[in-house]
């Protein structure tokens, strides 16, 4: 009986329901380890997602972030010409009254002086309009015009009808707008034109695959009648050009109107424009008459055209050159005064060598605010060294002039700012010219009469909040 427990309970260690439970519990541990590794493998499949993701992520991340910087770069980008030296026999740049000057002012800006023009400067809407007016109702043959600032009102459509009258008449007529500074016109003025026959065309529409180009303007004015009179400055198409830029509601401006060879590359300025506007180069002598000009006068003058590259301007090297070039006197209008360090250190250089540098500017009835503000936050170190600094009191003051030593002038559309040198697409008349300097000087003293002079003692006065909105604004002055 002893012996068969003792077998009995042998036998019991090896019962079938111990060695089930046996096989569930190893089936149970196989079946952890198997979990436990498919948790670990799906683990470490999230965990190398995730690095993925954080790698495109930062990958996107970074090109983006480059793009971006690119884009900031290329719209905040200045000029880099900073100092104008002589080299060779003379160890200073040339004087405007040197004969060497025009000729190096010619191959540094692409600007071809020649002789043979007659020149005539305008200011303001009473001097300009009637003879803008009778100009365009004496075409024959051809009209080109392109403008920047364009709204509608009393000149608007006082353009509109000599521009329909003419084109009824036959002539050819190409109407050329900014995209941007024509937003105060109509489509249905534009519609207008067109239907009468007149060719319009928009410069730079600005579209999203071509935000690139969005604040690189045309800013040209370019008035051309038979290819024979040529109109440039600071006018516009609105109705606060009308009158004698000293009463409310009116803006001062300088304009001139030519003849000569001159005119030819004007036509030209706006060929290049029309071209990119509308993928026609314009030829032939309806445009460009080759025959001789027949003028009693024989100015030398050139059309500067203007346009932006990512280096060094034409505008830089003229408005450097001109201000170099000043021995006796340096009288500077200008609506938009932002000049950056390298350009003020060359006005106080010619004030130094003792040149009368003189800048009138527009005063608080100006229409950009933020210009006047980054612009007088320059205006202590110009004082200090001697430059003399006004500014227009009655009204706005939208002239683009210089004059140097009563013989070197120049009236256009190019501002002295930032967006003018790197930016925009320009158009003056430059002339070497003591007739002409002479009249630039006699209308420059008469402005004086209408402006304030900046005194430094009275400046540094000004109040806290004048210099905090000063500081913030030439923040933004690259963008001016």
């Amino acid at each position: 009986m002893r012996n068969f427990v003792r077998a009995g309970a042998g036998r019991k260690s090896h019962h079938p329901q111990s060695t089930i439970h046996a096989t569930i519990l190893g089936f149970r541990l196989q079946t952890g380890q198997l979990e436990a590794m498919s948790e670990d493998h799906g683990q470490r499949r999230h965990r190398v997602r995730k690095a993925f993701k954080r790698v495109w992520l930062v990958l996107f991340g970074t090109i983006v972030f480059v793009f971006a910087m690119i884009g900031l770069l290329f719209t905040l980008r200045g000029t880099p010409l900073s100092r104008v030296i002589g080299v060779g026999r003379h160890s200073t740049p040339p004087a405007v009254s040197d004969p060497t000057f025009h000729e190096t002012m010619s191959l540094l800006t692409n600007t071809n002086f020649v002789a043979g023009n007659s020149i005539d400067i305008t200011i303001n809407g009473d001097q300009t309009y009637p003879r803008l007016w009778a100009d365009l109702r004496s075409a024959k043959q051809s009209l080109t015009v392109q403008m920047y600032y364009c709204n509608v009102g009393r000149m608007a459509t006082e353009m509109k009808e000599i521009l329909l009258e003419r084109s009824k008449a036959g002539v050819r007529i190409l109407f050329l707008l900014d995209a941007f500074g024509a937003l105060g016109l109509t489509r249905a003025y534009l519609d207008s034109l067109r239907k009468g026959g007149i060719e319009v065309a928009e410069f730079r529409p600005v579209k999203w695959y071509e935000l690139h180009k969005a604040q690189t303007r045309s800013h040209i004015r370019v008035i051309v009648v038979d290819g024979r009179i040529g109109w440039t400055g600071g006018f516009g198409l609105d109705d606060k050009w009308y009158g004698d830029g000293r009463h409310k509601d009116q803006w001062r401006d300088s304009n001139v109107r030519f003849t000569g060879p001159a005119v030819l590359q004007l036509q030209a300025t706006f060929a290049a424009g029309w071209t990119e506007a509308t993928g026609e180069l314009l030829t032939g002598d309806m445009f460009f008459p080759l025959e001789r000009f027949q003028e009693d006068a024989a100015r030398v003058a050139g059309v500067m055209h203007m346009a932006p590259t990512i280096g060094s301007t034409p505008a830089e090297r003229f408005l450097a050159l001109s201000i170099a070039g000043a021995r006796k006197t340096l009288y500077i209008s200008n609506s938009y005064f932002v000049p950056d360090d390298d350009f003020r250190s060359l006005l106080v250089d010619a004030a130094k060598r003792g040149v009368d540098v003189r800048v009138l500017t527009a005063g608080s009835t100006t229409d950009v605010k933020t210009t006047w503000y980054a612009g007088r936050h320059r205006y202590e170190e110009l004082l200090a060294a001697g430059v003399r600094v006004y500014e227009y009191q009655p009204v706005m003051m939208h002239a683009k002039s210089l004059v140097s030593d009563g013989l070197w002038s120049s009236v256009g559309t190019m501002n002295f700012d930032n967006r003018s040198l790197a930016f925009n697409d320009e158009s003056n008349l430059d002339a070497l010219d003591p007739v002409v300097g002479a009249t630039m000087n006699r209308i420059f003293m008469e402005d004086l009469r209408y402006s304030k002079e900046i005194r430094l003692d009275e400046f540094r006065k000004r109040r806290w909040t004048a210099k905090t909105l000063e500081f913030a604004a030439n923040l933004m002055s690259r963008l001016l």
